[in-house]
């Protein structure tokens, strides 16, 4: 679903970015992205949505090029920051049908969606309020809403459970499973520890711009192990190498 191969980014005058990065998210896996803060998370996911350009390697999403088929692979995900930025002067109703617009989505199965998420989330009485007036979880939550607006096969997530409540967590998890259930995949940055070892079935950790390790998430995490002790771990080894 996703292929990310030898991807190099760095920034004009800064060592900071991805150094030779490689990864490999199949349909129906949930993929676990962890590093610290400047460990280069949110710019490959910026470069998987093509927001960056890079200047080495490769990205196919569902078998196109993000350098050749920009548009086609658009199409087949979504993409929600960290912090939306959304147009406030609109109502979250008329962002989510500007949205479902863009992609061409019917009329029927826009209001389908719209209705189903709108209510797991628990927004539906404030989808006819401006965006200005919205909290940054109600922000956060029209921004995920808008993302699944048009069924895509690979969800790209920067910390997405910052700012949600509990209820809406929990509801966001079970929209995860359904999307992967249904053959696509998830690859989400957190720095929640314990919520990426029970979400996830792959995880990957980063530092520096560079890969330190990947796999499964029951091979890496063992009896009398966490994904957090295998994190500190890794990043204590890595640095005395």
């Amino acid at each position: 679903m996703l292929t990310i191969q030898n991807l190099t980014k760095h920034y004009k005058g800064s060592h900071k970015g991805i150094t030779n990065l490689t990864l490999e998210i199949e349909a129906g896996d949930i993929y676990g992205f962890i590093g610290h803060n400047g460990a280069g998370k949110t710019t490959t996911i910026k470069c998987i949505a093509g927001i960056h350009g890079f200047d080495e390697g490769e990205i196919w999403i569902d078998g196109l090029s993000v350098k050749t088929d920009p548009f086609a692979c658009k199409q087949r995900l979504a993409y929600i920051p960290d912090n939306p930025d959304l147009y406030e002067y609109m109502t979250g109703i008329q962002y989510l049908n500007f949205i479902a617009d863009i992609f061409r989505v019917s009329a029927a199965e826009r209001e389908a969606r719209i209705q189903k998420y709108a209510d797991a989330f628990d927004i539906t009485a404030s989808l006819g309020d401006l965006i200005s007036s919205y909290s940054h979880g109600m922000k956060q939550k029209l921004a995920i809403i808008s993302a699944l607006v048009h069924k895509p096969k690979l969800l790209i997530l920067d910390e997405p459970f910052v700012g949600l409540d509990p209820k809406a967590s929990v509801a966001l998890k079970e929209i995860m499973h359904q999307i992967c259930e249904d053959g696509g995949a998830i690859f989400f940055s957190t720095h929640v520890l314990d919520v990426a070892e029970k979400l996830c079935n792959k995880v990957a950790i980063i530092k520096d711009g560079k890969l330190i390790a990947s796999g499964d998430m029951d091979k890496m995490v063992t009896e009398g192990t966490t994904l957090e002790s295998i994190f500190m771990e890794v990043v204590r080894d890595d640095k005395t190498d």
